[in-house]
């Protein structure tokens, strides 16, 4: 268990917009840093980060937090995991309390499976340096191919014993359970439920996750035996999303920020050579196609890439696939092909890495140009073959949810190909009105009984208007707040935001905020537990005259009042500098500046929403008591709350209808 002061000095060391910035590309706007949201598919960015208040907040899909609460959400640690990440990033030492058996029993099975991936990537590593065999064998086959110590070092190289069980016996002696070495592969479990190690004999290339955690591994055979594979991957496990995951990822994302651009290549070889040649902004899809969930990761950091596939027929084709998948997720691509069926690791190791850097400098092609020649080339004068090229590239255009782009393009290709503008958009509209009645049709198969929502006449599946470039609107119903609610929610907002606030009052002198409301409102009974949780803890830590800050409240075990602690804190609109300048000479007052008035409002809002709720109350008591001295006593407190109501109405400056 972690001591408590580890956390608050890791806690107080957080830098939001340095913990959110190693994997969201953030860009400057107002007093907030905003960016495209790593929690939900998004084009428009709506991730707003506060410097000031240590906070993150999208608009979008509601997710908001502090720094812990982000690394929590986004690597899907445990709370003492990411405790443990923040304070590595900020190379504080974590001091823990010995743990229980119990507690020791109870640990996360999730975490049990980064460590255990972490320790054989350790062993695979010792296993080559450390080993006789392993130098002889492994360091030897990375020296052939032309790699430095460094470069070897930077990526966890590693070599896997050719014994049967070798990695199996060592883990059991380590205390790894059987069960965990076979659900992230290491092992293979035979008909006799007994073990063998799956990557035996093979060099080892471990897989990073963002924060550099090893989640899995690729084993490349050193024997020439064409039926042995030549790689094997780690499978899918509870810590492993091949689709999702990008080899290189976790140190190509500052220098892919740095450049704004991206190179994509097929294998790991390919990314350390191109790091040792000086190019670090590349990654690889890891020996699998390639998916959405790696372009979505590409795209948090650059809209840029640049395809670097081999030159020969695969090569080609897997690049014509890969630009249309970038296309549609709205990335700017280029695609460069090496020459005599080389990909950048052999062109690297024949011609050298300042010859490798001249090339892709000078030889990347627009994907309009490279599609059209590519294809060209095959159809040659066939003029059916012609119309099917021109057909091909317009349904890439198409795929293009930026109608700028589109223009830019469809001019483009008008040239290129020498046809109209005219007809090729003509194409162009076939092509999406057919997308969209397809999609139309599978909707309808689907659900045949389910009709429109009412009123929307010009009702579309979220799938055609996704591919139209529009949003489809939420279905969710509306959640509709009581005026109790919403007067509770700003209280607990005028607490977390100003309750240090020191604020002269009449007659009590200079009084922080949160003391003077709470006093002000220890009759008022407050109904949404969420608030009431925020609330009571307000009142217990001014009993030692201490009031909370608001970062208290992020990290809370009740996700609600997380959330809301940080709805109360974040506003996404903010005054536009101009309303403030010199030249116009129109000052906005900042809420602070009216804090007084502003608390005092709420105190009689909220007592004058009580009072109409206990008016309500008697109202319908009347309608049935029979006896007229009840009668009589209700309407005396009737009159009473009455004049209650109006007073308070004063002082707010409301008309009273008598």
């Amino acid at each position: 268990m972690i001591k408590k002061e580890t956390i608050e000095k890791v806690l107080d060391a957080a830098r939001i917009e340095e913990v959110v910035g190693d994997f969201v590309d953030l860009k400057k706007r107002g007093t907030s840093l905003i960016g495209n949201c790593p929690f939900h598919n998004e084009k428009t960015p709506s991730f707003h980060v506060s410097v000031n208040k240590g906070i993150y907040k999208c608009f979008g899909c509601g997710a908001g937090g502090d720094s812990l609460k982000f690394i929590m959400e986004h690597e899907k640690y445990a709370y003492p995991e990411a405790i443990r990440y923040l304070a590595n990033k900020y190379h504080i030492p974590v001091e823990e309390i010995e743990r229980s058996p119990a507690q020791m029993a109870a640990q996360d099975k999730r975490e049990s499976l980064y460590v255990l991936n972490q320790w054989a990537s350790k062993y695979f590593k010792e296993q080559m340096w450390e080993t006789d065999m392993g130098k002889s064998i492994g360091l030897s086959y990375f020296h052939e191919r032309g790699y430095r110590d460094d470069i070897i070092k930077k990526f966890d190289l590693g070599y896997s014993p050719e014994a049967w069980t070798a990695l199996v016996d060592e883990a059991t002696k380590s205390g790894f359970a059987k069960e965990y070495l076979t659900e992230i592969g290491l092992a293979v479990e035979r008909d006799d439920k007994s073990l063998y190690d799956r990557f035996r004999g093979r060099v080892m290339f471990p897989i990073h996750n963002l924060t550099g955690r090893v989640i899995g591994f690729g084993g490349r055979t050193l024997k020439k035996d064409k039926n042995v594979p030549k790689y094997v991957n780690s499978p899918e496990s509870e810590i492993y999303h091949k689709s999702n995951v990008l080899y290189g990822l976790h140190l190509a994302k500052k220098a892919i920020i740095d450049h704004d651009l991206c190179f994509l290549v097929e294998g790991y070889a390919d990314v350390l050579s191109t790091h040792q040649a000086g190019v670090e902004h590349v990654v690889s899809s890891s020996g699998t196609s390639l998916t959405t969930g790696q372009i979505k990761l590409i795209s948090r950091y650059t809209k840029n890439v640049v395809i670097l596939y081999d030159g020969d027929e695969a090569g080609i084709k897997a690049s014509l696939r890969g630009t249309d998948m970038l296309l549609g997720e709205g990335l700017n691509v280029k695609v460069l092909l090496f020459p005599d069926g080389n990909d950048p690791d052999s062109y690297i190791q024949k011609f050298g890495a300042s010859e490798f850097r001249n090339y892709v400098e000078h030889n990347q092609e627009d994907f309009v140009f490279y599609k059209t020649n590519i294809l060209l080339r095959d159809a040659k004068e066939d003029p059916i073959k012609r119309a099917e090229v021109i057909r091909e590239v317009v349904e890439s255009i198409a795929l293009i949810p930026d109608e700028i782009k589109v223009s830019v393009y469809i001019r483009q290709c008008s040239s290129l190909l020498d046809i109209e503008e005219r007809i090729l958009l003509s194409e162009l509209n076939k092509i999406r009105l057919n997308k969209a009645r397809a999609i139309e049709k599978k909707e309808s198969q689907q659900a045949p009984d389910m009709p429109p929502p009412q009123g929307a006449d010009d009702w579309f599946p979220a799938e055609m208007l996704a591919a139209m470039g529009a949003e489809a609107p939420s279905m969710e119903p509306v959640k509709v707040e009581s005026a109790e609610q919403r007067m509770e929610k700003e209280l607990v907002r005028i607490l977390l935001n100003y309750g240090r606030e020191l604020v002269v009052w009449e007659g009590d002198g200079d009084v922080p905020v949160a003391p003077y409301l709470l006093a002000n409102l220890d009759d008022v009974e407050i109904v949404d537990p969420t608030c009431q949780i925020i609330v009571q803890e307000f009142s217990k830590q001014a009993e030692n005259f201490q009031v909370p800050e608001a970062k208290f409240f992020f990290a809370h075990e009740n996700q609600e009042v997380a959330a809301l602690a940080v709805d109360s804190l974040v506003n996404k609109y903010e005054i536009s500098p101009n309303w403030n300048d010199d030249k116009r000479k129109i000052y906005v007052p900042e809420e602070i500046e009216q804090l007084k008035m502003l608390v005092n409002q709420l105190i009689y809002r909220i007592k004058k929403n009580k009072i109409e709720v206990q008016m309500r109350t008697i109202q319908e008591e009347l309608k049935i008591t029979q006896n007229d001295d009840d009668l009589q006593i209700l309407l005396a407190k009737y009159q009473k709350l009455k004049e209650g109501e109006q007073l308070l109405g004063q002082l707010l400056g409301n008309i009273i209808v008598k």
